[in-house]
């Protein structure tokens, strides 16, 4: 019986084992399904990658910068017109 006993406690640690495993695979399965269906619901949404994204915000922060000194510079003329017009009259 107690031989029985073993080889029945075995088979249940095999079975076990077994099972453990497959629910495993499922679980791998899923998780590369999920990220396949993920990145293909990205690629439909047309996003820009992070280093696209970057790249313009750097050139939109260049262009404001030269906007900036380019009315800086225009203000300075504008009242040097002024002054040379109030000392023509």
């Amino acid at each position: 019986m107690t031989q029985t006993n073993n080889r029945l406690l075995d088979e249940l640690a095999k079975l076990l084992t077994d099972a453990a495993g497959a629910a495993q695979g499922v679980q791998r399965e899923a998780a590369n399904l999920f990220k396949a269906q993920g990145e293909r619901i990205v690629r439909e949404m047309d996003l820009v990658s992070r280093e696209e994204f970057e790249a313009v915000k750097a050139m939109a922060q260049k262009a404001r910068e030269e906007n900036e000194a380019l009315s800086a510079r225009l203000a300075a003329l504008e009242s040097r017109l002024r002054d040379e017009q109030t000392i023509g009259e």
